[in-house]
């Protein structure tokens, strides 16, 4: 399969997805925005079993943010707003509701909406050269990509502040010391080893690891009680699958279980 800017791999069943321009730091612009909702929707499809996404960078950088040289689809009577209303938006949210986990790993420049799709994954993993930046200040913009959402609920109100007002690099060691990374490597060789190695173990899991994602994401939004009765109604789902049923044959034979995703 061929995709403009990105390229999309299944290694048995995660689905690899690279952002592929690596000429401008795997800078997002118009072509790649098609490419990415394309190789989306074909991780998302059963057909092509994917039962987890590893997203990360060709070369050196993982996404330098926008491109600001190309044709960005960005115009129109809302400029700007109306460009992430079409374009981004569309695409995050389709992240968001992949039914599957999602790995990030972060082998360069995560900044501008780099560092959103970086700060995507359920599990962040980053090399040790690498960097978040929230660039928006520098050009007179705001975050973007759903950061003023995410960035303050994984490091807190003052350092999210703090990286978006100032718009200084965060480096991998210290984005790893305040949570915004999970698992941090020597360079990019141990980076990508140890990201597949976890995209693995989480692709061979039982089905309810999507509906771990579900009840996460609600949570953003859900008062206790709708927390509650969403927990109530995944689990009977969860209960309900071949994997549950699974997994108690193998805690009580004392072996490990043979998760199928179903």
């Amino acid at each position: 399969m061929s995709y403009e800017r990105v390229s999309l791999d299944f290694e048995g069943q995660v689905a690899v997805l690279k952002f592929n321009h690596p000429e401008v730091m795997n800078a997002v612009g118009a072509g790649m925005l098609r490419g990415l909702s394309s190789a989306i929707r074909d991780v998302a499809d059963p057909a092509n079993g994917a039962r987890c996404l590893l997203l990360t960078g060709e070369g050196r950088g993982f996404c330098s943010g926008a491109n600001l040289a190309d044709d960005e689809p960005s115009s129109g009577a809302g400029g700007a707003g109306d460009g992430l209303r079409s374009g981004y938006h569309p695409l995050l949210l389709a992240l968001r509701d992949l039914p599957m986990p999602v790995v990030t790993a972060v082998n360069g420049a995560a900044a501008g909406v780099g560092m959103s799709f970086a700060m995507m994954g359920d599990i962040v993993c980053a090399s040790k050269n690498a960097f978040f930046l929230q660039a928006f200040a520098r050009i007179g913009l705001i975050p973007d990509g759903g950061a003023t959402f995410l960035l303050p609920r994984m490091v807190g109100w003052g350092r999210a502040m703090e990286l978006s007002l100032l718009a200084e690099r965060l480096p991998a060691e210290t984005a790893h010391s305040w949570g915004l990374v999970n698992r941090l490597f020597d360079d990019n060789e141990a980076l990508l080893s140890g990201a597949m190695e976890i995209a693995t173990k989480l692709a061979n899991g039982p089905k309810s690891l999507a509906l771990i994602r579900q009840a996460y994401w609600n949570t953003w939004h859900n008062a206790y009680e709708q927390q509650l009765d969403l927990e109530a109604r995944l689990q009977t789902e969860a209960g309900r699958s071949a994997d549950f049923r699974e997994g108690v044959a193998a805690f009580l034979e004392k072996r490990d279980a043979r998760f199928e995703g179903s």
